[in-house]
């Protein structure tokens, strides 16, 4: 037995010592102890479980004793003896509790989080699609919204970070999603907004989640291989979820119908812009394409369909773009601005419109539609850059004559007048920022709820109306009363999709008491406001070059 439990010893250091354990042989009298010991644990485990022998694995499974403070030292420092097995010896120990004074609330330390993003079929199949007027619809779902307490909640409570932060919803919608156990604060429902937000404190929000529609054009594949996927994306499709958008995305519309899944982005496309989109299929593709990116090895071409007679020679725009508004998307002509290049070539002219060739030299934000307005030839149907609210020249040259206050705010009334916001891809919700949140029920309107969804802003700004001109219901209709029985959801009995994924007439949804766009009836946009003339028509690098087909409205004979 002896030689069973030296043997076993050796092994035991043998194994440890790839761990950062330094060897150390142990003394005779050190072994003899060790043996005397061990033999008492294993013996003793043995027969309070009720064992009839002592296994070779019991042994091997205690860790030599500590060299001081005895059997209750060495459990404390090793978790404890008992129960053998590599996968025990290798799983990271159980998060201990932290002790807490008395009233004191406990807050769990932060989960590692996985690297990336991804989305798998659980993602997928959190809802699905119908078809309705030329149109990609995604049926209402249920959405948590997760994040971690930012720096600046700490030491605030919950129900002042809502009315601070969070003003898409009336502070009485957030106290009735807390009595239906929709918000969650590290897991455990909330039961007082009042309560300290903490340091790691995690929030999730479950809410009835509403997509804009998209056009009902399908993606095409272009090209695929071991390495790449290259897509011709429609217009109005976001290429990743952001804002309002997540299932209306070329991301999960690929995953969910193509059983394409795990995509890296390699560029990006404006939601308006139509045209070529690659993607990587593994990490190691995507750093060697974006190796090229920086070394501004790859070239871009793009057609676009513009105001006027441009000239037949070849014009470049070499005019820094600044920022005017990340939230609503809106850029302009600024010597304070970044710099750029595009050039541009004419390729035909109808005699009201022509049709031009862009090659950006650089990837700024909207580089190709502000170059075009600042040379006074504006995409025709450009939702931004080719408005009334630019003044009588529509920003040629430069020319604005406003604050850039002045101009988000015309550019908004304008599409206000024409019940086209949601072309715009803004909310009134997100142009009121600044409202005062009354408690009565008053909503002042803001961002959405706690998103853990990366936004961006440049690419797709939060999208969605609530235009008063558009016979909408006012959102603000809870009953302070409501509880958690009144708040289950109800669903209509049917199915407005066949066999062929189209529709016919109106499509049941379900209906939430809680949700406010539930009681809230949209127009619809038509599939031609959806359509920007702006297409992405080649894209090429060292080892590869695509190109889609010329769009409709880029053929030398095309009258609207």
């Amino acid at each position: 037995m002896a030689l069973l439990f030296e043997r076993e010893l050796w092994q035991w250091l043998r194994s440890r010592r790839g761990r950062g354990l330094r060897r150390r042989p142990p003394s005779a009298i050190g072994c003899a102890a060790w043996r005397h010991s061990a033999r008492r644990r294993a013996v003793c485990g043995v027969a309070a479980r009720g064992g009839a022998g002592l296994g070779p694995g019991a042994a091997a499974a205690s860790p030599p004793p500590a060299r001081h403070g005895g059997a209750g030292a060495q459990e404390r420092r090793w978790g404890g003896g008992g129960g053998g097995g590599g996968e025990e010896e290798e799983a990271a120990p159980a998060p201990k509790k932290r002790r807490v004074a008395a009233g004191e609330r406990y807050v769990p330390p932060p989960r590692k989080l996985k690297a990336g993003v991804s989305f798998s079929a659980a993602h997928f199949a959190e809802t699905s699609y119908y078809f309705e007027g030329g149109l990609r619809k995604v049926r209402p779902y249920y959405f948590d919204f997760r994040t971690y307490c930012k720096g600046r909640w700490v030491g605030r409570s919950l129900l002042h970070v809502f009315s601070t932060e969070f003003r898409a919803q009336p502070l009485a919608f957030y106290r009735a999603a807390a009595r239906a156990g929709r918000l969650r604060l590290n897991e455990e429902p909330v039961r007082d907004l009042d309560v300290v937000l903490k340091n790691n404190d995690f929030l999730r929000n479950t809410v009835h989640r509403h997509e804009p529609p998209v056009t009902a054009q399908p993606i095409q594949i272009l090209a695929e291989d071991d390495e790449v996927v290259v897509v011709d994306k429609p217009s109005s499709l976001p290429v990743h979820p952001c804002g309002r958008f997540r299932h209306n995305t070329v991301i999960f519309i690929l995953g969910k119908e193509h059983n394409l899944k795990e995509l890296h982005t390699i560029h990006r496309l404006d939601r308006m812009t139509s045209g070529v989109l690659m993607f990587a299929k593994t990490v190691e593709v995507s750093k060697r394409i974006d190796e090229q990116v920086r070394e501004r090895q790859l070239e871009k071409e793009y057609v676009c369909r513009v105001v006027g007679e441009f000239p037949e020679h070849e014009v470049v725009c070499e005019e820094p773009i600044l920022v005017v508004s990340y939230k609503v998307g809106v850029c302009r002509v600024d010597p304070k601005g970044k710099s750029c290049k595009t050039i541009f070539q004419r390729l035909s002219y109808n005699g009201k419109t022509s049709v031009v060739k862009c090659l950006p030299r650089t990837g700024r934000t909207h580089q190709i539609r502000v170059h075009l307005q600042y040379l006074g030839y504006p995409i025709i149907n450009d939702p931004i850059y080719n408005m009334e609210a630019w003044g009588p020249e529509k920003g040629k040259g430069g020319k604005i004559g406003k604050t850039d206050e002045e101009l988000l705010k015309a550019l908004v009334e304008e599409h206000r007048s024409k019940q086209s916001l949601d072309v715009l891809g803004i909310s009134e919700e997100d142009l009121n920022t600044n409202a005062e949140n009354q408690d009565s029920g008053n909503s002042s309107k803001c961002t959405e709820s706690v998103q853990a969804d990366p936004i961006n802003e440049n690419s797709c700004p939060a999208e969605g109306t609530k235009d008063p001109e558009r016979n909408e219901t006012p959102a603000c209709t809870l009953d302070p009363d409501t509880n958690l029985e009144t708040l289950q959801k109800t669903t209509e009995l049917g199915s407005c999709e066949n066999k062929g994924g189209q529709t016919g007439g109106n499509c049941s949804e379900e209906k939430d008491p809680l949700c406010m766009e539930c009681k809230i009836t949209r127009r619809d946009p038509s599939p031609k406001e959806l359509v920007m003339y702006l297409h992405a028509l080649r894209y090429k690098g060292a080892e590869f070059d695509y190109c889609s087909k010329m769009p409709e409205w880029a053929m030398e004979d095309w009258e609207e």
